[in-house]
């Protein structure tokens, strides 16, 4: 089964701030709810686990990363995503993630994914893994806008000690600040479809005759 997304999110910070979350892997990673990076193979090549919370048990899935580009310029990441549990299932996900100033000083977070979904997590049918996948995303890019923020408050400007070869000072540039110690939440998936069986009873009793 595939899924398409295409969202876009506010960030609270500059471009500047965003793109050292959205260019450190690391930290991009613990934006979203389970995951990490357990070992760097290589600039590009990483391996990882995402854990989703279903009541008392733990679905874990390991898989690997590869940067596909990384484009300072444009600010946008491009990677590939793959991972598969012990009971079967298996997931890939091919993202492109984008950085756009906004008036304000501030910028959004545009985001296109290509997810593909196999075993027992694909008998949900796309409008729940649609669903799912909204209300993750939604958590990524509130943990994301919050590392951004603190980033952008610990830059310090260093103007007038960037001086070319010919004598004159190039504009203000930043130096880089430690990235925040902002960690998502694991996702508990029995509580979110608590939650969607309640807003369909609600729908029900709401619906007229």
């Amino acid at each position: 089964m595939e899924v398409v997304l295409d969202k876009q999110y506010p960030v609270a910070s500059s471009v500047e701030a965003a793109w050292q979350v959205l260019s450190n892997m690391n930290e991009l990673a613990t934006c979203m709810p389970g995951a990490q990076i357990t070992e760097e193979i290589d600039a590009t090549h990483y391996k990882g686990a995402v854990k989703v919370k279903v009541g008392p048990a733990v679905a874990a899935f390991a898989g690997t990363i590869e940067i596909l580009t990384l484009d300072i310029e444009a600010r946008t990441l491009k990677m590939m995503g793959k991972g598969a549990d012990k009971g079967g299932s298996s997931a890939s996900m091919e993202l492109t993630a984008s950085l756009v100033p906004t008036d304000g000083g501030n910028c959004t977070l545009q985001g296109h994914a290509e997810v593909i979904v196999n075993g027992k997590f694909a008998q949900f049918g796309g409008r729940m893994m649609t669903s799912v996948s909204d209300m993750i995303l939604a958590q990524f890019a509130e943990v994301f806008s919050q590392k951004a923020q603190v980033i952008q408050a610990g830059m310090v400007p260093v103007a007038d000690t960037d001086i070319s070869s010919s004598g004159t000072t190039s504009p203000a540039a930043v130096a880089p600040a430690p990235v925040a110690p902002v960690v998502a939440k694991e996702f508990n998936a029995l509580g979110f479809v608590w939650l969607m069986i309640k807003n369909f009873i609600g729908g029900l009793f709401g619906r007229k005759s």
